[in-house]
């Protein structure tokens, strides 16, 4: 293809003669195409790997909370509360999602890693993603490794 076609095909634009580069053809997209079309990807489909401030005021709390909270109170717990009087706080949570990232968090803090199975499946059920459960608890495994080294985390 003569020095002149070449040119014109590239808009005018023309290496000097003798460059090396001058023989290189490069592709070219036509985007006009997708003029008008949403290219970027909805919010819904991309990966959350994070929580939001609530989401982890609800870990921090969870941080006080006995593995009891995660189970209904027995017999014996609900007599005394009939004889003596005055309920128990109820640390359960209203909101299901949150409900379930307080449980996770609570065992967490109390058993690291080692997290029963139909918990995590639990976790998945109400909303969070495989991300979010990896972030949560490597979060709360330097949490507790600052708090066996006496340091406070934050």
């Amino acid at each position: 293809m003569p020095r002149e076609t070449l040119c014109a095909a590239r808009g005018g634009f023309c290496l000097p003669p003798g460059n090396k580069q001058e023989e290189t053809i490069m592709a070219y997209l036509n985007f006009a195409a997708l003029q008008g079309s949403p290219v970027a990807v909805p919010a819904d489909v991309l990966p959350v790997s994070g929580f939001s401030a609530l989401e982890w005021q609800v870990v921090a709390i969870a941080q006080h909370d006995r593995l009891a909270s995660l189970e209904k109170p027995g017999r014996l717990s609900v007599a005394l509360g009939v004889i003596f009087g005055g309920e128990a706080a109820n640390p359960k949570l209203a909101d299901q999602k949150l409900e379930a990232l307080r449980r996770m968090a609570v065992l967490a803090w109390h058993k690291g890693y080692a997290v029963p199975r139909h918990e995590i499946r639990a976790f998945h059920e109400a909303g969070f993603t495989p991300d979010q459960y990896e972030t949560l608890l490597a979060s709360i495994s330097r949490g507790r490794a600052a708090l066996n080294q006496g340091k406070r985390f934050q």
